[in-house]
């Protein structure tokens, strides 16, 4: 077992990468520690993460596999507890997890994902039409404008939320994202988020509709073992993870571009394919950093380090998709026309993201169209100047200022 102190998580200037090579510094696998002072582990490289993706002895179920956190040791306010407490496929292995993941995944096939294209049409056009209306030169927020919006509208209309209920639905998974959260904020945004999605599934009981509340209501009806916190807990997973992660996703992107003027010319020419985009994008700027939490059955030797038994393990996917060992000395670097753009930002194994296609598709209708539609895009800001979130676990800014358009000549 490795002797080092412990990695501060959160506490690197720089943001996730500098974090990120940090921990690779101490070793593919380093100890860390987490809010709270709580005892971690994190694990780096491509093909460590994968293994660590299909190892059984790297569970996901804290009521089993984590002592810390059964014995109590864990409390109920602490800043990243709702990562542990949601009960839904994403906490659960085997039988649970399968149970779980049949029912959502009656969602994501690819027909259902396909038939959302004029849904993300019809969003992204509406929203580059309201950013047409800034006056030319104006600085605006393109990640509040459009890079938010756009998964957070998709994805409340696949699940039916309602307008007036939007914002509370959304808020504990963008508030959850916050790893440097008080323990008074941390219980206050599990109260919140819950509760909102209890009105949203009570609501849904009384007034049933064509989206993906109501027909995993009808699964319970139809004498599924599915019961109301799994539904709530799946909720809280399909809302954060279908907003956030896109939104980092398409930012990121967007940035990417801008700031690689040649690369940008050959997409918007068409010599590259927005695909090319999208899936380099994922791997040089995952939007997920280091992902919350997999819990050791037994004492596991991985990589010259043994874990203990009973330890929550964080995996790094932002480190792994800039592995030099797989994509060379180059890994740190943008290239749309890189030949082996293998990443891990959806997982891998059978906890696989289901939302992946969706995320695809949405960035691939999104992205083109903004390029299309301002031309003159640029950043407003020097690349260095923009400010992380506060978050070791998500990958992504704050703001994403630019100008659409050139000012108008005065």
């Amino acid at each position: 077992m490795s002797s080092r102190c412990p990695i501060v998580m959160g506490s690197t200037v720089g943001g996730v990468h500098a974090e990120s090579a940090r921990i690779r510094a101490e070793g593919p696998v380093a100890q860390v520690e987490l809010p709270g002072g709580v005892p971690a582990w994190s694990v780096t490289g491509y093909e460590l993460v994968k293994q660590v993706l299909t190892d059984p002895r790297f569970a996901k179920d804290p009521t089993r596999h984590w002592p810390a956190f059964t014995d109590g040791e864990i409390p109920p306010d602490w800043p990243m507890i709702t990562w542990v407490v949601m009960d839904n496929m994403a906490t659960h292995d085997g039988a649970d997890h399968e149970r779980l993941r049949k029912l959502i995944s009656k969602g994501f096939t690819a027909r259902r994902v396909e038939a959302t294209r004029p849904l993300i049409e019809k969003i992204t056009g509406e929203l580059l039409d309201d950013l047409a209306a800034v006056p030319p030169g104006e600085v605006v927020d393109l990640k509040a404008r459009f890079a938010y919006p756009l998964p957070a509208r998709v994805i409340c209309d696949l699940f039916g939320v309602p307008d007036e209920a939007r914002a509370d639905a959304l808020k504990g998974g963008e508030v959850n994202i916050n790893t440097s959260l008080t323990p008074e904020e941390a219980a206050a945004n599990v109260e919140q988020w819950h509760r909102a999605l209890l009105e949203l599934v009570a609501n849904k009981k009384k007034d049933p509709a064509d989206d993906l509340t109501s027909g995993l209501i009808a699964a319970q009806d139809e004498g599924s073992t599915l019961n109301d916190e799994e539904l709530v807990g799946t909720l809280h997973l399909m809302f954060g993870a279908g907003s956030e992660t896109v939104m980092n996703a398409m930012s990121k992107a967007v940035l990417a571009l801008l700031t690689h003027p040649g690369q940008r010319r050959m997409v918007t020419d068409g010599e590259v394919g927005w695909d090319e985009v999208v899936e380099e994008t994922l791997r040089l700027e995952s939007p997920i950093a280091q992902f919350p939490f997999r819990y050791t059955t037994e004492d596991v030797d991985i990589a010259g380090v043994t874990i203990p038994a009973g330890s929550a393990v964080l995996l790094g996917y932002a480190s792994a998709g800039r592995d030099p060992d797989v994509h060379g000395a180059t890994a740190d670097e943008f290239d749309v026309t890189r030949a082996d753009k293998s990443h891990l930002s959806f997982g891998h194994g059978v906890h696989y993201c289901l939302g992946a296609p969706l995320a695809r598709l949405e960035a691939s209708i999104a992205l083109p169209a903004l390029f299309e539609r301002f031309p003159d895009l640029e950043l407003a800001v020097e690349p260095g100047d923009l400010q992380p979130q506060e978050t070791f676990v998500m990958n992504g800014y704050q703001t994403l200022p630019v100008r659409l358009t050139r000012p108008a000549a005065g």
